[in-house]
C-alpha cells in the first residue's frame, strides 16, 4: 500500500495505477465522532489539488473533504453513502470515500508519509 496524507487529514492510496483511493484518517474520524452523513462527489467530476470534493458530517461537526491531488473522480463508495459509520469503523479500508484518476501523480510526492503524518497529527 502506497499511502500519503494531507495536513487536512485525508489519505490517498496510489498503489493502483489506474485510480488512487481517498478517505479520511483515523485522526479525522476520532475528531469528528460518529459520522452520520457523507456528501460524495459525482463520478466524472474533476478537481484540482486542495479543492473541496465532498463533505462529511458527524454528530459533532461537518468537515470538508479536500482533494489530495488533482484528478477526475472515477468511483465513489456507495456502501459508505448507505452506511456512513464505515468512516468510523474502518476509515482506512472499507470506509474509503472515492477513487480518482490522477492528472499528475507527481503531486502526491508533496504529501506526508506515515511518519511525518503521525508527528503532525500528534500536534493537531
Amino acid at each position: 500500500m502506497t499511502v500519503k496524507y494531507t495536513n487536512d487529514h485525508e489519505w490517498i492510496d496510489t498503489s493502483d495505477a489506474a485510480a488512487a483511493t481517498v478517505g479520511i484518517t483515523q485522526h479525522a474520524q476520532d475528531a469528528l465522532g460518529d459520522v452520520v452523513f457523507v456528501d460524495l462527489p459525482s463520478i466524472g467530476a474533476s478537481f484540482k489539488k486542495g479543492e473541496v470534493a465532498g463533505v462529511v458530517e458527524s454528530v459533532k461537526a461537518a468537515a470538508d473533504i479536500f482533494m489530495p491531488a488533482s484528478g477526475e473522480i472515477v468511483a465513489v463508495n456507495e456502501a459508505l453513502r448507505a452506511d456512513p459509520s464505515l468512516a468510523n469503523t474502518d476509515p482506512l479500508s472499507s470506509g474509503w470515500f472515492f477513487k480518482v484518476k490522477l492528472a499528475d501523480p507527481a503531486e502526491t510526492s508533496e504529501l506526508l508519509d506515515q511518519t511525518a503524518y503521525d508527528e503532525f497529527a500528534k500536534n493537531a
